[in-house]
């Protein structure tokens, strides 16, 4: 997985990824995932499932691609299988922690 954390003005946002989607673009209908347009929001450093249990106990808002990245949420309890949206089959969520 890569994970980015982008200190900012509005808070913490961590964005985690799978590897092995960083670089392609996923289309359905109206919807779109581009991952490559976008590679360096999420491609920061390859980070082991403890690293990324770290960063999503401390995020203003997460981003999340991916059926890795997201698994490590699910079983943080974080989210649930009804928060994921699904692009081409794969897996996105946008979660904020007001």
């Amino acid at each position: 997985m890569y994970l980015n954390i982008h200190d900012t003005r509005s808070g913490r946002i961590v964005a985690i990824c799978d590897e092995n989607l960083i670089g392609k673009t996923f289309l359905e209908g109206e919807a779109v995932l581009d991952l490559k347009k976008h590679s360096g929001f999420y491609k920061g450093k390859k980070a082991s499932k403890d690293e990324v249990v770290t960063a999503l106990k401390s995020f203003t808002s997460a981003n999340l691609v991916g059926q890795e990245s997201i698994s490590v949420a699910i079983s943080m309890g974080i989210i649930s299988e009804d928060n994921i949206q699904y692009i081409e089959e794969i897996p996105h969520v946008q979660i904020y922690n007001i």
